[in-house]
Protein backbone atom coordinates (compact mmCIF):
# COMPACT_ATOMS: atom_id res chain seq x y z
CA UNK A 1 0.00 0.00 0.00
CA UNK A 2 2.81 2.40 0.87
CA UNK A 3 4.50 1.95 -2.52
CA UNK A 4 1.26 2.42 -4.43
CA UNK A 5 0.35 5.58 -2.56
CA UNK A 6 3.92 6.90 -2.79
CA UNK A 7 3.76 6.52 -6.57
CA UNK A 8 0.45 8.40 -6.60
CA UNK A 9 1.89 11.14 -4.38
CA UNK A 10 4.82 11.53 -6.78
CA UNK A 11 2.44 11.80 -9.74
CA UNK A 12 0.43 14.48 -7.95
CA UNK A 13 3.60 16.39 -7.15
CA UNK A 14 4.84 16.25 -10.75
CA UNK A 15 1.42 16.93 -12.23
CA UNK A 16 -0.33 15.38 -15.23
CA UNK A 17 0.86 16.35 -18.71
CA UNK A 18 -2.43 18.02 -19.70
CA UNK A 19 -3.23 15.77 -22.65
CA UNK A 20 -6.63 14.65 -21.33
CA UNK A 21 -9.83 16.41 -22.37
CA UNK A 22 -11.72 15.11 -19.33
CA UNK A 23 -11.22 15.55 -15.60
CA UNK A 24 -8.68 13.17 -14.05
CA UNK A 25 -8.65 11.55 -10.59
CA UNK A 26 -12.35 11.16 -9.92
CA UNK A 27 -11.76 7.78 -8.31
CA UNK A 28 -14.57 8.11 -5.78
CA UNK A 29 -17.43 10.53 -5.23
CA UNK A 30 -16.42 12.17 -1.97
CA UNK A 31 -16.37 15.92 -1.50
CA UNK A 32 -17.81 17.96 -4.36
CA UNK A 33 -17.60 15.05 -6.82
CA UNK A 34 -20.73 13.34 -5.55
CA UNK A 35 -24.36 14.07 -4.73
CA UNK A 36 -24.50 14.23 -0.94
CA UNK A 37 -28.31 14.07 -0.96
CA UNK A 38 -28.24 10.38 -1.90
CA UNK A 39 -25.82 7.59 -1.00
CA UNK A 40 -24.91 4.26 -2.56
CA UNK A 41 -22.85 1.14 -1.89
CA UNK A 42 -19.46 0.78 -3.57
CA UNK A 43 -16.53 -1.65 -3.37
CA UNK A 44 -13.38 0.28 -2.49
CA UNK A 45 -9.66 -0.45 -2.28
CA UNK A 46 -8.40 -0.05 1.28
CA UNK A 47 -4.83 -1.29 0.94
CA UNK A 48 -2.88 -4.27 -0.33
CA UNK A 49 -5.12 -7.37 -0.29
CA UNK A 50 -7.96 -5.43 1.36
CA UNK A 51 -11.21 -4.24 -0.18
CA UNK A 52 -14.37 -3.04 1.53
CA UNK A 53 -17.97 -2.28 0.61
CA UNK A 54 -18.75 1.23 1.90
CA UNK A 55 -21.54 3.77 1.70
CA UNK A 56 -20.67 7.00 -0.10
CA UNK A 57 -22.38 9.76 -2.11
CA UNK A 58 -23.67 8.69 -5.51
CA UNK A 59 -21.97 10.36 -8.50
CA UNK A 60 -23.22 13.51 -10.15
CA UNK A 61 -22.76 15.12 -13.56
CA UNK A 62 -19.35 16.84 -13.55
CA UNK A 63 -18.83 17.46 -17.27
CA UNK A 64 -21.26 18.02 -20.16
CA UNK A 65 -20.65 14.61 -21.75
CA UNK A 66 -21.20 12.64 -18.53
CA UNK A 67 -23.78 9.91 -18.07
CA UNK A 68 -24.81 8.53 -14.68
CA UNK A 69 -25.52 4.82 -14.96
CA UNK A 70 -27.58 2.89 -12.42
CA UNK A 71 -25.62 -0.37 -12.28
CA UNK A 72 -27.60 -3.57 -12.84
CA UNK A 73 -24.63 -5.90 -13.33
CA UNK A 74 -20.92 -5.93 -12.62
CA UNK A 75 -18.24 -8.56 -12.05
CA UNK A 76 -14.74 -9.34 -10.80
CA UNK A 77 -11.96 -9.76 -13.35
CA UNK A 78 -8.58 -11.43 -13.02
CA UNK A 79 -7.18 -7.98 -13.77
CA UNK A 80 -8.73 -6.73 -10.52
CA UNK A 81 -6.41 -9.05 -8.64
CA UNK A 82 -3.44 -7.06 -9.94
CA UNK A 83 -4.92 -4.07 -8.11
CA UNK A 84 -5.70 -6.09 -5.02
CA UNK A 85 -2.14 -7.30 -4.58
CA UNK A 86 -0.53 -3.99 -5.45
CA UNK A 87 1.04 -4.88 -8.80
CA UNK A 88 -0.61 -1.87 -10.44
CA UNK A 89 0.57 1.34 -8.76
CA UNK A 90 -1.11 4.62 -7.85
CA UNK A 91 -4.14 3.34 -6.03
CA UNK A 92 -5.42 5.47 -3.18
CA UNK A 93 -7.45 4.33 -0.19
CA UNK A 94 -11.15 4.62 -1.01
CA UNK A 95 -10.84 4.28 -4.78
CA UNK A 96 -13.86 2.49 -6.29
CA UNK A 97 -12.86 -0.60 -8.27
CA UNK A 98 -14.47 -2.41 -11.19
CA UNK A 99 -14.08 -1.95 -14.94
CA UNK A 100 -16.90 -4.17 -16.25
CA UNK A 101 -20.48 -3.05 -15.77
CA UNK A 102 -23.86 -2.47 -17.39
CA UNK A 103 -26.97 -0.66 -16.27
CA UNK A 104 -29.79 1.78 -16.89
CA UNK A 105 -29.18 5.46 -17.57
CA UNK A 106 -30.48 7.70 -14.78
CA UNK A 107 -28.97 11.09 -15.78
CA UNK A 108 -27.29 12.62 -18.82
CA UNK A 109 -25.18 15.74 -19.27
CA UNK A 110 -26.24 18.59 -21.59
CA UNK A 111 -23.90 17.50 -24.42
CA UNK A 112 -25.12 13.88 -24.51
CA UNK A 113 -26.99 13.23 -27.76
CA UNK A 114 -27.09 9.47 -28.41
CA UNK A 115 -27.63 7.97 -24.96
CA UNK A 116 -31.14 8.14 -23.52
CA UNK A 117 -32.44 8.07 -19.96
CA UNK A 118 -34.13 4.83 -18.99
CA UNK A 119 -32.39 2.67 -21.62
CA UNK A 120 -29.96 -0.17 -20.92
CA UNK A 121 -26.27 0.08 -21.83
CA UNK A 122 -22.99 -1.71 -21.33
CA UNK A 123 -19.80 0.32 -20.85
CA UNK A 124 -16.41 -0.38 -22.35
CA UNK A 125 -13.73 -0.76 -19.68
CA UNK A 126 -11.65 1.92 -21.39
CA UNK A 127 -12.73 5.54 -21.75
CA UNK A 128 -12.24 6.82 -25.29
CA UNK A 129 -12.70 10.27 -26.83
CA UNK A 130 -14.00 9.01 -30.17
CA UNK A 131 -12.05 11.33 -32.47
CA UNK A 132 -8.28 11.04 -31.89
CA UNK A 133 -5.87 9.17 -34.19
CA UNK A 134 -6.52 5.80 -32.50
CA UNK A 135 -10.23 6.25 -31.84
CA UNK A 136 -10.85 6.92 -35.53
CA UNK A 137 -9.46 3.42 -36.15
CA UNK A 138 -11.62 1.96 -33.35
CA UNK A 139 -8.43 1.30 -31.35
CA UNK A 140 -10.18 2.73 -28.32
CA UNK A 141 -7.84 1.33 -25.68
CA UNK A 142 -5.07 3.59 -26.98
CA UNK A 143 -7.07 6.84 -26.94
CA UNK A 144 -4.77 9.85 -26.73
CA UNK A 145 -7.12 12.20 -24.88
CA UNK A 146 -8.47 10.50 -21.75
CA UNK A 147 -5.38 9.83 -19.61
CA UNK A 148 -2.61 12.33 -18.91
CA UNK A 149 -0.58 10.34 -16.37
CA UNK A 150 3.09 11.30 -16.68
CA UNK A 151 4.34 8.15 -14.92
CA UNK A 152 2.59 5.94 -17.46
CA UNK A 153 4.08 7.94 -20.32
CA UNK A 154 7.57 7.66 -18.82
CA UNK A 155 7.27 3.90 -18.25
CA UNK A 156 5.58 2.90 -21.49
CA UNK A 157 6.58 5.63 -23.94
CA UNK A 158 2.94 6.72 -24.18
CA UNK A 159 -0.18 6.50 -22.06
CA UNK A 160 -3.07 4.23 -22.91
CA UNK A 161 -6.71 5.29 -22.60
CA UNK A 162 -8.26 6.08 -19.27
CA UNK A 163 -9.86 3.06 -17.62
CA UNK A 164 -12.64 2.61 -15.12
CA UNK A 165 -11.68 1.47 -11.64
CA UNK A 166 -8.04 0.83 -12.50
CA UNK A 167 -5.95 3.26 -10.43
CA UNK A 168 -4.74 6.80 -11.03
CA UNK A 169 -2.09 5.32 -13.32
CA UNK A 170 -4.89 5.05 -15.90
CA UNK A 171 -6.53 8.37 -15.11
CA UNK A 172 -8.15 7.73 -11.76
CA UNK A 173 -11.77 7.00 -12.73
CA UNK A 174 -14.23 5.49 -10.27
CA UNK A 175 -15.25 1.98 -11.26
CA UNK A 176 -18.50 0.12 -11.63
CA UNK A 177 -18.45 -2.23 -8.63
CA UNK A 178 -21.04 0.12 -7.19
CA UNK A 179 -24.72 0.96 -7.40
CA UNK A 180 -24.06 3.99 -9.59
CA UNK A 181 -21.15 5.02 -11.83
CA UNK A 182 -20.23 8.17 -13.71
CA UNK A 183 -19.39 7.47 -17.38
CA UNK A 184 -17.40 10.30 -19.01
CA UNK A 185 -18.08 10.87 -22.71
CA UNK A 186 -21.10 8.59 -22.48
CA UNK A 187 -22.05 8.87 -26.15
CA UNK A 188 -18.76 7.19 -27.05
CA UNK A 189 -18.33 4.67 -24.26
CA UNK A 190 -21.77 3.10 -23.89
CA UNK A 191 -23.35 0.47 -26.16
CA UNK A 192 -27.12 0.02 -26.09
CA UNK A 193 -28.33 -3.44 -25.08
CA UNK A 194 -31.21 -4.93 -27.10
CA UNK A 195 -34.26 -6.17 -25.19
CA UNK A 196 -33.50 -9.72 -26.35
CA UNK A 197 -30.13 -9.80 -24.57
CA UNK A 198 -30.11 -10.14 -20.75
CA UNK A 199 -27.60 -8.30 -18.59
CA UNK A 200 -25.88 -11.60 -17.78
CA UNK A 201 -24.76 -11.84 -21.41
CA UNK A 202 -24.34 -8.16 -22.31
CA UNK A 203 -22.17 -7.36 -19.27
CA UNK A 204 -19.17 -9.22 -20.61
CA UNK A 205 -18.94 -7.02 -23.70
CA UNK A 206 -17.22 -4.61 -21.29
CA UNK A 207 -13.99 -6.58 -21.33
CA UNK A 208 -13.83 -10.38 -21.32
CA UNK A 209 -15.42 -11.06 -24.69
CA UNK A 210 -13.49 -8.40 -26.67
CA UNK A 211 -10.23 -9.15 -24.83
CA UNK A 212 -10.29 -12.86 -25.65
CA UNK A 213 -11.40 -12.12 -29.23
CA UNK A 214 -8.59 -9.61 -29.67
CA UNK A 215 -6.02 -12.13 -28.40
CA UNK A 216 -7.08 -14.63 -31.06
CA UNK A 217 -7.44 -12.12 -33.91
CA UNK A 218 -4.36 -10.04 -33.13
CA UNK A 219 -2.06 -13.04 -32.66
CA UNK A 220 -3.71 -14.76 -35.66
CA UNK A 221 -5.17 -18.25 -35.43
CA UNK A 222 -5.68 -20.06 -38.72
CA UNK A 223 -7.53 -23.12 -39.92
CA UNK A 224 -5.80 -26.26 -38.69
CA UNK A 225 -3.67 -24.54 -36.02
CA UNK A 226 -2.81 -26.02 -32.65
CA UNK A 227 -3.16 -23.38 -29.93
CA UNK A 228 -1.67 -23.55 -26.44
CA UNK A 229 -3.51 -21.34 -23.95
CA UNK A 230 -1.67 -20.46 -20.75
CA UNK A 231 -4.26 -19.72 -18.06
CA UNK A 232 -7.81 -21.11 -18.20
CA UNK A 233 -9.74 -18.38 -16.48
CA UNK A 234 -12.57 -16.66 -18.37
CA UNK A 235 -10.22 -15.02 -20.89
CA UNK A 236 -8.47 -18.31 -21.66
CA UNK A 237 -11.77 -20.15 -21.92
CA UNK A 238 -13.28 -17.64 -24.34
CA UNK A 239 -10.03 -17.52 -26.33
CA UNK A 240 -10.46 -21.25 -26.85
CA UNK A 241 -14.03 -20.69 -28.07
CA UNK A 242 -12.86 -18.10 -30.59
CA UNK A 243 -9.85 -20.17 -31.67
CA UNK A 244 -12.16 -23.06 -32.47
CA UNK A 245 -14.36 -20.67 -34.43
CA UNK A 246 -11.28 -19.78 -36.48
CA UNK A 247 -10.72 -23.48 -37.27
CA UNK A 248 -8.12 -24.52 -34.68
CA UNK A 249 -7.85 -28.31 -34.67
CA UNK A 250 -6.43 -28.64 -31.17
CA UNK A 251 -6.43 -26.55 -27.99
CA UNK A 252 -3.90 -27.27 -25.24
CA UNK A 253 -4.84 -25.75 -21.88
CA UNK A 254 -1.86 -25.07 -19.61
CA UNK A 255 -2.85 -24.54 -15.97
CA UNK A 256 -3.44 -26.72 -12.90
CA UNK A 257 -6.10 -29.09 -11.70
CA UNK A 258 -8.93 -28.88 -10.86
CA UNK A 259 -9.25 -25.73 -12.99
CA UNK A 260 -8.17 -27.59 -16.12
CA UNK A 261 -10.86 -30.27 -15.93
CA UNK A 262 -13.52 -27.87 -14.71
CA UNK A 263 -12.93 -25.57 -17.66
CA UNK A 264 -12.83 -28.40 -20.20
CA UNK A 265 -16.14 -29.72 -18.87
CA UNK A 266 -17.83 -26.41 -19.73
CA UNK A 267 -17.47 -27.22 -23.42
CA UNK A 268 -19.71 -29.44 -25.52
CA UNK A 269 -18.65 -33.05 -26.08
CA UNK A 270 -17.66 -32.18 -29.65
CA UNK A 271 -15.39 -29.35 -28.56
CA UNK A 272 -13.98 -31.33 -25.63
CA UNK A 273 -12.55 -33.77 -28.16
CA UNK A 274 -10.27 -30.95 -29.41
CA UNK A 275 -8.98 -30.03 -25.94
CA UNK A 276 -5.92 -31.50 -24.23
CA UNK A 277 -4.70 -30.61 -20.74
CA UNK A 278 -1.23 -29.86 -19.40
CA UNK A 279 -0.89 -29.44 -15.62
CA UNK A 280 2.30 -27.43 -15.13
CA UNK A 281 2.56 -28.64 -11.53
CA UNK A 282 2.90 -32.23 -12.76
CA UNK A 283 6.07 -31.49 -14.74
CA UNK A 284 9.45 -30.08 -13.79
CA UNK A 285 10.62 -26.52 -14.10
CA UNK A 286 13.94 -24.89 -14.96
CA UNK A 287 17.09 -26.50 -16.38
CA UNK A 288 16.43 -30.23 -16.11
CA UNK A 289 16.38 -33.51 -18.03
CA UNK A 290 12.88 -34.24 -16.72
CA UNK A 291 9.69 -33.38 -18.61
CA UNK A 292 8.81 -29.66 -18.58
CA UNK A 293 6.00 -27.56 -20.02
CA UNK A 294 8.13 -26.94 -23.11
CA UNK A 295 9.11 -30.58 -23.71
CA UNK A 296 5.56 -31.77 -23.05
CA UNK A 297 4.15 -29.28 -25.57
CA UNK A 298 6.59 -30.70 -28.13
CA UNK A 299 5.50 -34.26 -27.37
CA UNK A 300 1.85 -33.27 -27.83
CA UNK A 301 2.53 -31.72 -31.26
CA UNK A 302 4.72 -34.17 -33.21
CA UNK A 303 7.91 -32.71 -31.79
CA UNK A 304 7.50 -29.22 -33.26
CA UNK A 305 5.36 -27.31 -30.78
CA UNK A 306 2.00 -25.59 -31.20
CA UNK A 307 1.50 -23.02 -33.93
CA UNK A 308 0.24 -20.42 -31.47
CA UNK A 309 0.57 -19.72 -27.75
CA UNK A 310 -1.70 -17.27 -25.93
CA UNK A 311 -0.79 -15.82 -22.54
CA UNK A 312 -4.06 -15.43 -20.61
CA UNK A 313 -2.64 -15.43 -17.08
CA UNK A 314 -0.41 -12.52 -15.98
CA UNK A 315 3.15 -11.67 -15.10
CA UNK A 316 3.11 -11.56 -11.31
CA UNK A 317 2.97 -15.30 -10.58
CA UNK A 318 6.55 -16.62 -10.39
CA UNK A 319 7.28 -20.34 -10.28
CA UNK A 320 10.96 -20.41 -9.33
CA UNK A 321 12.85 -18.86 -6.42
CA UNK A 322 14.84 -16.44 -8.59
CA UNK A 323 11.86 -14.52 -9.93
CA UNK A 324 10.11 -14.74 -6.57
CA UNK A 325 13.09 -13.02 -4.96
CA UNK A 326 13.55 -10.44 -7.71
CA UNK A 327 9.90 -9.40 -7.60
CA UNK A 328 10.03 -9.17 -3.80
CA UNK A 329 13.13 -6.98 -4.00
CA UNK A 330 11.68 -4.77 -6.72
CA UNK A 331 14.31 -5.89 -9.25
CA UNK A 332 11.47 -6.65 -11.69
CA UNK A 333 7.71 -6.25 -11.72
CA UNK A 334 6.87 -9.35 -13.75
CA UNK A 335 8.27 -12.83 -14.27
CA UNK A 336 9.32 -13.91 -17.76
CA UNK A 337 8.73 -17.62 -17.04
CA UNK A 338 5.46 -18.09 -18.93
CA UNK A 339 6.65 -15.90 -21.81
CA UNK A 340 9.79 -18.01 -22.12
CA UNK A 341 7.75 -21.24 -22.04
CA UNK A 342 5.61 -19.89 -24.85
CA UNK A 343 8.55 -18.76 -26.97
CA UNK A 344 10.49 -21.99 -26.45
CA UNK A 345 7.35 -24.13 -26.71
CA UNK A 346 5.89 -22.99 -30.04
CA UNK A 347 7.16 -24.28 -33.36
CA UNK A 348 9.76 -22.38 -35.35
CA UNK A 349 8.07 -19.27 -36.77
CA UNK A 350 5.29 -19.76 -34.27
CA UNK A 351 3.24 -16.89 -32.82
CA UNK A 352 2.92 -15.84 -29.17
CA UNK A 353 0.27 -13.36 -28.02
CA UNK A 354 0.33 -11.67 -24.62
CA UNK A 355 -3.05 -10.56 -23.30
CA UNK A 356 -2.49 -11.25 -19.58
CA UNK A 357 -1.57 -8.07 -17.68
CA UNK A 358 2.14 -7.25 -17.38
CA UNK A 359 2.94 -4.11 -15.40
CA UNK A 360 6.43 -3.12 -16.50
CA UNK A 361 9.81 -4.88 -16.52
CA UNK A 362 11.05 -8.46 -16.50
CA UNK A 363 14.44 -10.23 -16.31
CA UNK A 364 15.89 -13.36 -17.95
CA UNK A 365 13.86 -13.03 -21.14
CA UNK A 366 14.97 -15.55 -23.79
CA UNK A 367 15.48 -13.18 -26.67
CA UNK A 368 17.85 -15.69 -28.27
CA UNK A 369 15.10 -18.25 -28.89
CA UNK A 370 12.83 -15.51 -30.18
CA UNK A 371 15.38 -14.34 -32.73
CA UNK A 372 16.98 -17.62 -33.76
CA UNK A 373 13.72 -19.48 -34.34
CA UNK A 374 11.77 -16.63 -35.92
CA UNK A 375 9.11 -16.55 -33.22
CA UNK A 376 6.62 -13.68 -33.32
CA UNK A 377 5.94 -12.16 -29.89
CA UNK A 378 2.88 -9.94 -29.98
CA UNK A 379 1.70 -7.66 -27.20
CA UNK A 380 -2.05 -7.75 -27.72
CA UNK A 381 -2.48 -4.61 -25.66
CA UNK A 382 -5.53 -3.68 -23.66
CA UNK A 383 -8.20 -4.88 -26.06
CA UNK A 384 -9.79 -2.18 -28.25
CA UNK A 385 -13.35 -2.88 -27.13
CA UNK A 386 -14.95 -0.46 -29.58
CA UNK A 387 -13.44 -2.32 -32.52
CA UNK A 388 -15.25 -5.54 -31.66
CA UNK A 389 -18.26 -4.98 -29.44
CA UNK A 390 -20.87 -4.41 -32.19
CA UNK A 391 -19.77 -7.61 -33.92
CA UNK A 392 -19.77 -9.63 -30.70
CA UNK A 393 -23.14 -8.26 -29.60
CA UNK A 394 -24.62 -9.36 -32.92
CA UNK A 395 -23.16 -12.84 -32.42
CA UNK A 396 -24.91 -12.99 -29.03
CA UNK A 397 -28.19 -11.84 -30.61
CA UNK A 398 -27.87 -14.45 -33.38
CA UNK A 399 -27.06 -17.23 -30.91
CA UNK A 400 -23.53 -17.81 -32.20
CA UNK A 401 -21.88 -16.71 -28.95
CA UNK A 402 -22.99 -17.69 -25.46
CA UNK A 403 -21.07 -15.89 -22.69
CA UNK A 404 -22.85 -17.99 -20.08
CA UNK A 405 -20.41 -20.83 -20.79
CA UNK A 406 -17.98 -19.10 -18.42
CA UNK A 407 -20.39 -17.79 -15.75
CA UNK A 408 -20.19 -19.89 -12.59
CA UNK A 409 -21.79 -17.71 -9.88
CA UNK A 410 -24.25 -14.93 -9.19
CA UNK A 411 -23.55 -12.87 -6.07
CA UNK A 412 -24.57 -9.63 -4.40
CA UNK A 413 -22.62 -6.38 -4.37
CA UNK A 414 -22.90 -6.47 -0.57
CA UNK A 415 -20.82 -9.68 -0.53
CA UNK A 416 -18.00 -8.43 -2.75
CA UNK A 417 -15.35 -8.64 -0.03
CA UNK A 418 -15.97 -12.38 0.21
CA UNK A 419 -16.27 -12.73 -3.56
CA UNK A 420 -12.82 -11.17 -4.06
CA UNK A 421 -11.27 -13.58 -1.58
CA UNK A 422 -12.87 -16.64 -3.16
CA UNK A 423 -12.08 -15.49 -6.68
CA UNK A 424 -8.44 -14.92 -5.78
CA UNK A 425 -8.07 -18.34 -4.13
CA UNK A 426 -10.05 -20.21 -6.86
CA UNK A 427 -12.48 -21.47 -4.22
CA UNK A 428 -15.91 -23.01 -4.88
CA UNK A 429 -15.12 -23.50 -8.58
CA UNK A 430 -15.24 -19.75 -9.22
CA UNK A 431 -14.83 -18.87 -12.89
CA UNK A 432 -16.77 -15.74 -13.83
CA UNK A 433 -19.28 -14.13 -11.50
CA UNK A 434 -22.28 -11.92 -12.21
CA UNK A 435 -22.57 -9.41 -9.37
CA UNK A 436 -26.09 -8.12 -8.84
CA UNK A 437 -27.12 -4.84 -7.24
CA UNK A 438 -30.47 -3.82 -5.76
CA UNK A 439 -31.37 -2.61 -9.27
CA UNK A 440 -30.78 -5.95 -11.03
CA UNK A 441 -33.49 -7.97 -12.70
CA UNK A 442 -34.18 -11.57 -11.56
CA UNK A 443 -31.71 -14.13 -12.96
CA UNK A 444 -32.16 -14.75 -16.67
CA UNK A 445 -32.91 -18.25 -17.89
CA UNK A 446 -29.86 -20.50 -17.81
CA UNK A 447 -27.90 -18.35 -15.38
CA UNK A 448 -26.71 -19.33 -11.88
CA UNK A 449 -28.97 -18.79 -8.90
CA UNK A 450 -27.96 -16.23 -6.30
CA UNK A 451 -25.27 -17.25 -3.80
CA UNK A 452 -25.18 -15.19 -0.60
CA UNK A 453 -22.52 -14.99 2.09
Amino acid sequence: MAASQAAYAAEKAIGHDGSSIIQQDVANYSGDKGDSSETMLALTWQGKNTVKVVEMPKPKILEPGDVILKVTGTTVCGSDLHLLDGTIVQLAKGDILGHEFCGVVSEVGPDVKKVSKGKRYVASFQIACGDCFFCKQKLSSQCEKTCSNTTAKAMYGNQTAGMFGYSHFTGGFAGGQAEYVRVPLGDVNLLEIPDSVPDEKALFLSDVLPTAFNAVKDTAVYEGDTVAIFGVGPIGQMAAVYAMDEGAKKIIFVDTEPRLSETKNRFSAKDQSKIELLDFKKVSFGVTNKPTVVSTLKEMTEGRGPDVALECAAGEYPKGWMHTLEIALGAETDTSEIINEMIEGVRNYGRCGVTGVYAAYTNHFNIGSLMQRGVRLIGNGQAPVHKYWDHLLQKIVDGGLDPLIMVSHRCRLEDMETVYAKFKDHEDNYQKVFVATKFSQPPAEGTPELTTY
